[in-house]
Order: structure tokens, then C-alpha cells, then sequence
């Protein structure tokens, strides 16, 4: 039964109390949200779910389980400064003899131990900071500070989240083992460059994660060689790997006037600022300095983001379709503008893509390229 239909039925259940129902229907709604999220859950019976918020805020399994990756051995000690509802502890811990689940808040811990009943977990209910003043050394420190201030708003800068990592590093810094590693795993808001800058007394690897063409993560890993890796999980073979230098040193190259194809990169490639280098890579043209859009005359079908087939260049705002998707890249107009001024509807599997060519606002009509090889 769905969550929302059990809330009606409190009739049917005057046996339990108050705190009772809550509960129940915190458990069906938690497993109804998750299953897709969190397909492992979803199949353990007897496995308690804590409130909305938290389920709403926590790492999905495909995340989870890229975090596992990153890990190269098994290895013994383990520890999660911000346990939360525990799904990375879930799926790191699995790498390592024994992990230490550390989380302030009594609920999750409670919900943790339950949880974690049968896998050489120990639940600590402590802030980080308290937990570290008598803690030992680790082959894995994982941070995932809460990006909320006091009053429940997002916050994304480092020094604004709990705990304050910048201020927490030494002390992190201390408690690894020779050949250990801290992971952070933080907001897909922060400025790359600014936290790595902040956190600058260790050198790191970046992970940006992508899944649906959505950035849910920043991961830092210490012990790097300023690697950035991004990967758009949804699709395995989308993963584009550089450094900051390589960007730095790469060119582009404008247009001519015409091509056939254009391209967008996904949205981890472009929260990474890959902006140069996805063209060299590739052998694309970039439309403009300050359009991260890009083209070419003949297909590049393994590129990591959307393709489009360009049907024609817009010169007179005169369409002969009613109905297309708007995209806008870098154009002095909003989609909703550039609707209202083209009298289009939404929807179909046209596109008009608004955006600057060589510093000029160019319109092009397009199709993405699933949509033609699922046509043929």
C-alpha cells in the first residue's frame, strides 16, 4: 500500500499510538521513495528508514557504490565523521575490517544501529570534532559535511558547513594511517578551484559525479596528483579525465559558417571547466569564447553529452514547426522569452537552440541524434 493511501486509514490502526503510526507510515514512505534510489534497502526486510529530509539528502547507491571504487584495496580501519543515514558508511564499509560510524544526531544513530546490527560497525552518537579528540589512526577518513546553517537554508562555501573542514583538516591530517586517504564528498554547487585552494596543505585527486546529466557530487580524495575525473554514471563509457594544466594549455578553434552537428558536454564535464580541452580532445569547432557548446560537419558519436543534428540556421524567426524544446546557451533571451518571441508551444522532438556564434546571437532548428538513429 502506498504511503499516501495508508495515511488515510489511522481508522484501521487505533491500536497503535501515536508515536506507533508516525512510525509505520515513516517506514513505508522511506522504502516507496528510496526503492529506486536504493535498490539494496529496498530488498532487506527488515530495514528501518529514518525521516523524509534525510532520505531525500543521502548519496544514492550508484554514488555510493563509485565511492567503493576509489578504493583500491581491502583494507582495516575505516571511519565515517558524518554518518547520516548511512549509505556511504553501507557500501565503504564493505572494503574494510571495521568502521566507525559517527553521527550527532540520536535518531540516525539509533535507526544505524539497527541497520547495522550484523556488520563490524560501532555506532558512536558524537559530533566529528568530539569523536577525533580520542580517536585513532585510519586507512579512510569520510566527511560529507551538511550543507544547512542554523536556520535550515543551503550553504555551500566549506567554511560554512559542519563540521568546517578547512578549520578540521589538521586534525583529520592527524589521525591517518601512513598510507591512508581522506574523502570528502561535497556540495555540486562549490567552486572546484576555491575548495582545492583551501584545502591546499594536501594534494588531491577531484571526482565529479553525474548522474542523468544531473552534477550530484564533488568528491576530494587526498593523496592525488590534481587529477580530475568526471563521470556520468547513468552512462559507464561517459568518463573524461584531465588537470587543470591541460585545460590551461589547450586551444579551440572558431567556426566556419555552417557544420551539420552540435554538441553540449554533459554536466560534469562542464562543472569540471573542461571548456577548451573537450574541443582538442575531440577535434570540435567551439562556437564562441563564452558558449560551451560545440560542432562539427561529421558525427564524433562517442561524445560524453548531447548531439544535436543541425536541420537549419534560424535567420528570419520563421519556423515551420509550432512546437520544439528551447535551449539557450550564452543568448541575450530566456527559453521562456525566446518561446514567447517565436510563438512556439513546448514539447516534440525538435529543438531550437539559441546561443552566440562568433559573439553574434545565432537561432538553429535541431533534432538529437536518438531520435534519428530511433527513427531509421
Amino acid at each position: 500500500m502506498r504511503a499516501q493511501d495508508l495515511a488515510l486509514q489511522r481508522d484501521k490502526y487505533k491500536h497503535l499510538s501515536d508515536a506507533e503510526w508516525r512510525w509505520m507510515l515513516q517506514q513505508v514512505d522511506g522504502r516507496e521513495r528510496t526503492a529506486d534510489k536504493l535498490p539494496t534497502f529496498a530488498e532487506i526486510e527488515d530495514w528501518w528508514y529514518p525521516v523524509r529530509l534525510s532520505c531525500e539528502q543521502c548519496s544514492s547507491e550508484l554514488a555510493a557504490k563509485y565511492k567503493a571504487s576509489l578504493i583500491a584495496n581491502r583494507q582495516k580501519q575505516m571511519v565515517d565523521l558524518t554518518g547520516g543515514y548511512g549509505v556511504d558508511t553501507f557500501f565503504l564499509s564493505e572494503l574494510f575490517d571495521h568502521t566507525d560510524y559517527v553521527e550527532q544526531d540520536a535518531e540516525l544513530c539509533r535507526i544505524a544501529k539497527h541497520n547495522f546490527a550484523n556488520k563490524p560497525i560501532t555506532i558512536h552518537n558524537t559530533p566529528a570534532e568530539d569523536f577525533l579528540k580520542n580517536a585513532g589512526l585510519y586507512d579512510l577518513i569520510f566527511l560529507d559535511p551538511a550543507r544547512r546553517n542554523n536556520y535550515g537554508g543551503k550553504v555551500f562555501r566549506l567554511e560554512d558547513c559542519t563540521p568546517n573542514v578547512v578549520e578540521l583538516l589538521p586534525n583529520l591530517l592527524s589521525h591517518l594511517s601512513p598510507d591512508g586517504h581522506l574523502l570528502l564528498k561535497l556540495s555540486p554547487m562549490l567552486d572546484i578551484t576555491q575548495a582545492v585552494n583551501q584545502l591546499s596543505a594536501v594534494p588531491w585527486d577531484v571526482y565529479v559525479v553525474a548522474i542523468k546529466n544531473e552534477v550530484k557530487e564533488v568528491l576530494l580524495l587526498s593523496g592525488g596528483n590534481g587529477i580530475i575525473t568526471t563521470i556520468e554514471l547513468d552512462k559507464q563509457h561517459q568518463v573524461f579525465v584531465f588537470t587543470k594544466e591541460e585545460e590551461k594549455n589547450s586551444s579551440y578553434t572558431l567556426p566556419l559558417s555552417s557544420f551539420n552537428y552540435l554538441y553540449e558536454p554533459n554536466a560534469a564535464i562542464l562543472k569540471a571547466g573542461a571548456y577548451k580541452l573537450i574541443a582538442e580532445r575531440f577535434g570540435l569547432y567551439k562556437l564562441d569564447a563564452n558558449t560551451h557548446l560545440y560542432c562539427s560537419d561529421e558525427i564524433i558519436a562517442d561524445f560524453p553529452g548531447r548531439i544535436w543534428k543541425v536541420k537549419e540556421q534560424i535567420s528570419n524567426h520563421k519556423l515551420a514547426v509550432n512546437r520544439a524544446n528551447i535551449l539557450t546557451r550564452n543568448y541575450p533571451l530566456t527559453p521562456e522569452q525566446l518561446k514567447k518571441k517565436l510563438h512556439l508551444q513546448d514539447g516534440g522532438t525538435d529543438f531550437v537552440i539559441g546561443c552566440r556564434v562568433n559573439n553574434k546571437p545565432t537561432l538553429f532548428l535541431a533534432e538529437r541524434t536518438e531520435n534519428i538513429h530511433s527513427e531509421s
